[in-house]
C-alpha cells in the first residue's frame, strides 16, 4: 500500500508538471493583470477614495454572493446524480481532486464557507461604519503620498531582487555544505548479510569478499560526509547558515522599510506639500538609511532573526520526536513553538513601527522601539480602530482583485468563455493554474498595498500629540483630516 501511494504521488506530481509546462504563459498573463489591477485601483484611489471604497466593499459582497450562488447552483444540479450523496468522510483521500467536485457536500461545505465570510464582513461594516470615514481620509492622504511619490510602488521590486539574492546564497551555500567532502557508499543486501550498511568502496567491491559471501549485494551511494569532526557537527554549520539569511533577509526587508518610512514622512512634515519636500525623497531616504541607520537596521534585524532560528530549532526538535512516545515532551515542545511564534509577531510589529521612528527622528533601535510603542499605547483605542479599519479596508481590496482574477481564470481555463474556448489549453487539473494564478495575485496586490502600511499612521499620532493648531505648533495633518477630527491651525493657514 506505501509504495501504491508513492507511485500515485510521483503520477499526480508529474501530471500538475505537464499542466504547468503548458500553461504557464497563461499564468503570467493572469498575473499581469492582477499587476496592472493593482496599480490601476491606487492611481484611483487618489482620487476617489471615498468612493472607491465603497464600491470596493459593496464589490466584495456582490462577488462573494456570486461565489454562494454558484456553489447553490452546482449542488442543486448534483441532486440525483449518481454517487453525489457519498460524503467526503466515505470517499477519503482521492489523488484525482476532481472527484471531490461530482459531490454534493464539497458544494455544500463550499456554500457555508461563504455565507459565514459574507454573514462576518457585513457585521463587521456596520460596527465599523463611522470609523471607516476617519479611514477614508488617511487613505486619501496617503494617496496623495503616493502622488508625489510614484516610484515607491516600483521599490518592493527593489526589495524582491535583494531577497532572491538572500536565497540564492543561503540555498547554494547549504547545497555545497550538505554535499561537502566525498561520498559515502554502503552495503545494501535484499537477504541477510553480515556487512549489510557497512561502508564500501565501489571500485573495487566487485573483487572483495562481500560478494562472494553475499552474492547479491551491492555497494550504493548512501549520503555526503564522513566520521571526522567536521561532519559530525555539520548540522551546527546549516543552522548558522539558515541564521544568517534570516538576518539578511530581514535586513533586505528592514532596509526598504525604513526606506518608505522616510520618503513618506518627508511628505507628511512637509508644511508647504509638494514644496517643502526634497527633490527626490525616495532616494534620499534610502541614502539616509545606509549612511546613517545600517547599525539600528542590523540589531532589530539580529533581535528577529536569533526568534526565528530558535523556532526553526523547535520545528528540528518536534521532526525528531515525532517517533518519541513521550507525551510531556511534546507538550512542552507545542507550547514552546506557540510561545516563540507569537514572539516573532510581536517583534515583527515592534520593529516595523521602530523603522518609522528611526526614519522620522534618526533615533537608535532601542529609543525609537520604546518611543514608539509607548505611543501606540498612549493611542491604543485609535490604534485598534483606526489602524485595523485601515487594514481591512485594504484587504477587501486584495480579496476583490484576487476574486476577480481567480473567477476569470477559473472561466478560462475550464474553458466556459467562448470567445477563447480553443485557445484555453487542455489540463490534467484545471485547479493547478487556478491556484496559482490566486495565490500569485494575493501574493502582487500584497506588495502594492503594503506600502500602505508604512504611511503615515505614526506620524498621524505624532502629530496629535505633539502640536496643538498654534503658529509655534501647527498640525501637519491634511485639511480633510483637521475637519474630520475638527482641528484647525489658528496661526497659520492651512496647507
Amino acid at each position: 500500500r506505501k509504495a501504491n501511494v508513492v507511485l500515485e504521488t510521483r503520477q499526480l506530481a508529474m501530471k500538475i508538471f505537464e499542466d504547468y509546462t503548458v500553461s504557464w504563459y497563461w499564468i503570467i498573463i493572469g498575473l499581469v493583470i492582477a499587476m496592472v489591477a493593482s496599480l490601476i485601483f491606487i492611481v484611483l484611489l487618489r482620487f476617489l477614495a471615498g468612493i472607491m471604497v465603497w464600491v470596493m466593499i459593496v464589490m466584495v459582497i456582490l462577488v462573494l454572493g456570486y461565489g454562494i450562488f454558484h456553489c447553490y447552483m452546482e449542488y442543486a444540479k448534483l441532486k440525483g446524480e449518481a454517487g453525489s450523496e457519498v460524503s467526503l468522510k466515505d470517499l477519503g483521500f482521492q489523488t484525482d481532486l476532481r472527484v471531490y467536485l461530482h459531490l454534493r457536500q464539497t458544494w455544500l461545505a463550499f456554500m457555508i464557507i461563504l455565507c459565514v465570510v459574507e454573514v462576518v464582513i457585513v457585521l463587521l461594516l456596520i460596527f465599523l461604519r463611522k470609523r471607516i470615514l476617519i479611514a477614508i481620509a488617511l487613505i486619501k492622504e496617503a494617496s496623495r503620498a503616493i502622488g508625489h511619490i510614484m516610484m515607491s510602488l516600483l521599490f518592493p521590486l527593489c526589495t524582491f531582487f535583494l531577497l532572491c539574492l538572500c536565497i540564492a546564497y543561503w540555498a547554494s551555500t547549504a547545497v555545497f555544505l550538505s554535499t561537502s567532502n566525498e561520498a559515502v557508499y554502503k552495503v545494501f543486501n535484499e537477504t541477510a548479510c553480515q556487512f549489510s550498511g557497512q561502508t564500501c568502496d565501489p571500485e573495487t567491491f566487485s573483487t572483495s569478499n562481500v560478494t562472494k559471501l553475499c552474492p547479491d549485494a551491492q555497494c550504493l551511494f548512501a549520503f555526503y560526509g564522513g566520521e571526522t569532526a567536521y561532519h559530525k557537527y555539520l548540522i551546527v554549520f546549516q543552522f548558522f547558515n539558515i541564521f544568517m539569511f534570516f538576518w539578511l533577509a530581514n535586513f533586505v526587508i528592514a532596509l526598504g522599510q525604513v526606506t518608505l518610512a522616510g520618503a513618506f514622512a518627508s511628505y507628511y512634515w512637509a508644511f508647504k506639500k509638494p514644496d517643502d519636500m526634497p527633490a527626490f525623497p525616495l532616494f534620499s531616504a534610502f541614502s539616509r538609511a545606509l549612511r546613517y541607520h545600517t547599525g539600528s537596521l542590523a540589531f532589530g534585524s539580529l533581535i528577529l532573526a536569533i526568534v526565528q532560528v530558535i523556532r526553526v530549532a523547535l520545528e528540528y526538535l518536534d521532526h525528531r520526536l515525532k517517533a518519541a512516545d513521550n507525551k510531556l515532551a511534546k507538550f512542552l515542545l507545542s507550547c514552546l513553538k506557540c510561545c516563540f511564534w507569537c514572539l516573532e509577531k510581536f517583534i515583527k510589529f515592534l520593529n516595523r513601527n521602530a523603522y518609522i521612528m528611526i526614519a522620522v527622528y534618526g533615533t537608535n533601535f532601542c529609543t525609537s522601539a520604546r518611543n514608539a510603542f509607548f505611543l501606540l499605547m498612549r493611542n491604543i483605542i485609535r490604534v485598534a480602530v483606526l489602524d485595523k479599519v485601515t487594514d481591512f479596508l485594504f484587504f477587501l481590496g486584495k480579496l476583490l482583485i484576487v476574486g476577480s482574477v481567480g473567477i476569470l481564470a477559473f472561466f478560462f481555463f475550464t474553458q466556459r468563455i467562448k470567445l477563447v474556448q480553443d485557445t484555453a489549453p487542455s489540463l490534467n487539473y484545471y485547479w493547478v493554474p487556478i491556484l496559482t494564478v490566486i495565490v500569485g495575485s494575493y501574493l502582487i496586490a500584497h506588495g502594492f498595498f503594503s506600502v500602505y502600511f508604512f504611511l503615515l499612521f505614526l506620524c498621524f499620532l505624532e502629530d496629535l500629540e505633539r502640536n496643538d493648531g498654534s503658529a509655534e505648533k501647527p498640525y501637519f495633518m491634511s485639511p480633510d483630516l483637521k475637519k474630520l477630527l475638527k482641528k484647525t491651525n489658528k496661526g497659520q493657514p492651512d496647507a
